[in-house]
């Protein structure tokens, strides 16, 4: 199975003056665990994940003044959609992360999670090929 057809397409884009509480209150209301940073004076996309914000709240940093451009990881690991999903969590494995943004020609399309590859997997029969 590819990654674009295991991906969610819905993705939480938040930009980077958003504070850490902002972000944690969209992502809990999505009911996922990271969101795409976009930031209009930069190239390329940042990831914050649930667990930015946890190292944030563990830090004893105020959540409603902390921005997401101080927390989020701009050196992103991108997935490509038409990358198995084997190969996106390989990739994951490799780095220790738990998401992946999809990436088409510079484009978000999407991101990919340990939650779906797991779904993935355990609907596919026995015999597949993943």
């Amino acid at each position: 199975m590819r990654v674009r057809e295991a991906m969610s397409s819905n993705v939480l884009v938040v930009g980077p003056e958003h504070t850490l509480r902002q972000a944690a209150q969209m992502m809990s209301q999505r009911g996922v665990g990271s969101a795409v940073v976009v930031d209009p004076d930069s190239e390329g996309v940042g990831i914050m994940t649930e667990r930015d914000v946890l190292k944030a709240i563990g830090a004893g940093l105020d959540c409603d003044v902390e921005r997401t451009a101080a927390h989020l990881t701009w050196d992103v690991v991108y997935a490509g959609p038409d990358w198995t999903v084997h190969e996106a969590a390989e990739a994951m494995s490799r780095g220790g992360f738990r998401h992946l943004v999809v990436l088409e020609d510079d484009e978000v399309l999407g991101m990919i999670s340990v939650r779906d590859i797991v779904r993935v997997w355990v609907d596919a029969p026995a015999t597949a090929s993943i």
